[in-house]
């Protein structure tokens, strides 16, 4: 038991070197120029005009995050169809009721106009 988390240590480790190490190396070796116009505003080779802070509309995060909340859940189905003869038929009625629910959100985020495009 400890060995497993000895070798996800051993990951972990490696991983956080790696990082590490990718990023000294880039810093040491990267030209560095100092260039007063590599600090500025580029928009189409034109100097920017007022501020360059843009105001997104917060649909298109709602609508993001209901994407990723149903890609998500998808997830879970794609195991459970794998090994649903296994599970017997208390697991495909708790499949039902789960796509139910899911098949709920989507009815709802629908009626509330999360999913229109404007």
């Amino acid at each position: 038991m400890m060995q497993d988390y000895a070798t996800l240590f051993g990951f972990l480790i490696v991983s956080v070197a790696f990082g590490a190490v990718t990023l000294v190396a880039a810093w040491l070796f990267r030209p560095k120029v100092a260039d007063p116009l590599k600090n500025t505003t580029y928009e189409c080779g034109i100097d920017a005009e007022g501020t360059t802070e843009v105001k997104t509309n917060i649909r298109f995060y709602v609508y993001a995050l209901i994407f990723v909340i149903f890609e998500v859940e998808t997830l879970y189905v794609y195991p459970w169809a794998i090994e649903a003869k296994a599970m017997g038929p208390v697991a495909i009625m708790e499949m039902f009721v789960f796509l139910g629910v899911l098949l709920l959100g989507l009815v709802y985020a629908w009626r509330k106009g999360a999913l229109v495009w404007e």
